[in-house]
């Protein structure tokens, strides 16, 4: 990635809870980076809690006898509400609540993991978009402290914990230096809504609609927050991985997890779906705006990640919503397949 020249002068950072995030809507590869540190406003953002082994829900299947696909849930088909008529970010267009109908579809019960993709990568040589454009956005944390001040340039104008960083990809995610050694078994990141459908092809499935991850997440419950229900910590413990501490600088790791966890952590409801909320957002199959032609349209991402506090990022709720272009990539965005039955 060649020297970053930037016209745009940073906008005003949205402090007013509705609007706020923790930038990772904001990572879209035109993203605007800030040019002067002088002119960067102080900002204080997200916070949180996270997670833990849970297996207290039993497992659910339908009556109807299905095939049985390893690594997936087979989601019964039927009526459900999604949405919300009690919105947390209007601007979201989280509301209003509707009744979806929809047949029996599978869903992966974990998100793809860098060891999959890689078997992906080798049949076919897939060369991922970050790897083309030869960078992507990674969290100031993920840095040290000389390579933050030298890439101070090419921080995201509205949201300057994040970096777009030259030779980061899903193979060196964590920074240049990184490598996947001892997260093979955690969530791919680094991939483009178009990375993500060109392996659910491969796997012979597809990325499911909003509406059915949105469906799923709900495990089955009608208009609880959670996958498991409206409280956050039942009996006490994680059941998600999403930040706990000040946004962006202090970070407790109560969890033991500073970044990502492993895809098989968290099992979140009756589906046995594990970190369909928190860790890494998913890609959806969905248009942000229906009838979007642009070249690259933004697409419904779902479920928060790590970076997420109910104090800024409340967006770890199966109501919650954001977007990205296509060809986005970043080191909080990964997704999971669907398949038709």
């Amino acid at each position: 990635m060649g020297k970053l020249k930037t016209a745009f002068v940073l906008l005003t950072i949205f402090s007013h809870q509705v609007n706020a995030d923790c930038g990772c809507n904001k990572l879209d590869r035109d993203a605007s980076v800030a040019e002067r540190v002088d002119e960067l406003p102080a900002q204080q953002v997200c916070q949180q809690q996270a997670r833990n082994k849970n297996k207290h829900y039993r497992d659910y299947y339908p009556e109807e006898t299905e095939e049985e696909i390893e690594g997936m849930s087979l989601i019964p088909g039927g009526s459900q509400y999604i949405g919300t008529d009690e919105p947390h970010f209007i601007a979201d267009h989280e509301s209003p609540e509707r009744l979806v109908k929809f047949n029996d579809f599978y869903l992966d019960k974990y998100e793809v993991s860098n060891a999959n993709f890689a078997k992906f990568v080798e049949a076919t040589n897939y060369t991922t978009e970050a790897e083309r454009f030869g960078d992507s956005f990674i969290f100031k944390t993920l840095l040290k402290p000389e390579q933050q001040e030298e890439l101070k340039d090419y921080r995201v104008a509205n949201a300057v914990w994040w970096y777009k960083v030259s030779g980061v990809s899903w193979r060196r995610p964590n920074g240049i230096d990184s490598n996947l050694e001892g997260l093979e078994h955690h969530p791919v990141v680094h991939v483009s809504w178009r990375d993500a459908v060109a392996y659910c092809e491969w796997a012979g499935k597809r990325l499911p609609s909003e509406a059915e991850w949105e469906v799923a997440c709900r495990g089955g419950k009608q208009r609880k927050l959670f996958p498991w229900g409206n409280k956050l910590m039942p009996k006490d413990k994680h059941w998600l991985n999403i930040w706990q501490g000040d946004f962006p600088d202090g970070n407790t790791e109560e969890d033991g997890y500073p970044f990502t966890c492993p895809v098989d952590q968290f099992r979140q409801n009756n589906y046995d779906l594990y970190n369909i909320v928190g860790n890494v957002w998913e890609w959806t199959a969905d248009l942000w705006q229906a009838g979007d032609t642009s070249p690259s349209p933004n697409r419904v991402k779902k479920g928060g990640s790590y970076l997420c506090h109910k104090s800024y990022c409340y967006r770890y709720r199966c109501a919650a919503r954001s977007q990205n272009t296509e060809d986005s990539s970043a080191g909080s965005l990964g997704f999971r397949c669907a398949k038709s039955v």
